[in-house]
């Protein structure tokens, strides 16, 4: 699997799925190295994932996340070896375990506990019988992995880690916790946008959804947030952790930090006036095919 270090993240579950197959040729000819897509309430993980490759010859798709709660852990292993097998090796699975709010209120599922819920699920997958062709390459995981426990289980049980929404301190955490040899796949918000007001007002506006998840609220107390970084949509402090903005010399910055810090691969949200990807950006920061 040739990840590269530079990928881009996208909710193209506002594209239609011949527009979204078109982004993903775009993003493989700016010669980015992977394409995640998300799972929530929109497309079924594997069921996007297999067009985008279908329309693809050297990008990899993979999922950030794929909802352990959207299915048992023997569909997620035969869906995981079989678009590697079709694909000749381009598809990385990114398991999360979501959260309550989509679990409970949306699946109406019971949310487990985090650590112990993913531990068993990713025993299940490898104890899952698979009679198709197999791959060529055994297939790789990576987890959702915020907090020190999902991380120890991102190095001992998976391949390796995908945070998201995390300021390049939480990098270099999660490097000395995964230790040498693991993927730290690594996501960040960046905006084309200068002027500091409208930078922050348009990170608030992201950040909202964001911020009544327990999962990365935890996570940034963690990384010295408090109370007061969370109240009004979120302190100048927070925005500018988490969201790169500026112009492309300050966001090129941001993404080395990360590099820096010891991620393997960082994948760029580029966050539009819209629903969807600032493709201006996206072509400005492409490293090329």
């Amino acid at each position: 699997m040739n990840l590269k270090k530079f990928g881009v993240w996208a909710n193209t579950d506002s594209l239609s799925a011949a527009d979204a197959a078109a982004f993903a040729k775009r993003v493989e000819a700016w010669g980015y190295g992977a394409l995640w897509v998300p799972e929530a309430v929109g497309r079924e993980a594997f069921s996007a994932s297999s067009w985008l490759l279908a329309n693809t010859s050297r990008l990899v798709i993979a999922t950030g996340i794929a909802n352990i709660y959207a299915r048992d852990a023997f569909a997620s292993a035969s869906a995981q070896k079989g678009l590697n097998e079709q694909s000749g090796g381009r598809f990385l699975l990114g398991l999360g375990v979501s959260h309550v709010p989509l679990v409970e209120g949306v699946r109406k599922s019971q949310y487990g506990k985090p650590v112990a819920t993913m531990r068993a699920y990713l025993k299940g997958m490898a104890a899952a019988f698979y009679k198709a062709v197999p791959p060529a390459a055994p297939p790789q995981t990576v987890l959702a992995a915020l907090g020190p426990k999902m991380l120890a289980l991102s190095a001992e049980a998976a391949d390796g880690a995908h945070p998201y929404n995390v300021p390049p301190e939480h990098t270099r955490r999660a490097r000395e916790i995964l230790g040498a040899g693991k993927l730290l796949c690594v996501e960040q918000g960046v905006m084309l946008e200068t002027n500091p007001a409208e930078a922050r007002a348009k990170g608030r506006r992201f950040l909202e959804v964001y911020l009544g998840l327990p999962n990365y609220v935890e996570n940034w107390r963690r990384l010295g947030f408090g109370d007061s970084d969370f109240a009004g949509g979120g302190s100048d402090r927070l925005i500018d952790a988490v969201v790169a903005w500026g112009d492309e010399k300050a966001i090129r910055a941001r993404i080395d930090e990360h590099w820096q810090a010891g991620a393997d691969h960082v994948c760029v949200q580029a966050l539009g006036a819209g629903a969807f990807a600032d493709e201006h950006l996206l072509a400005l920061l492409a490293p090329g095919s």
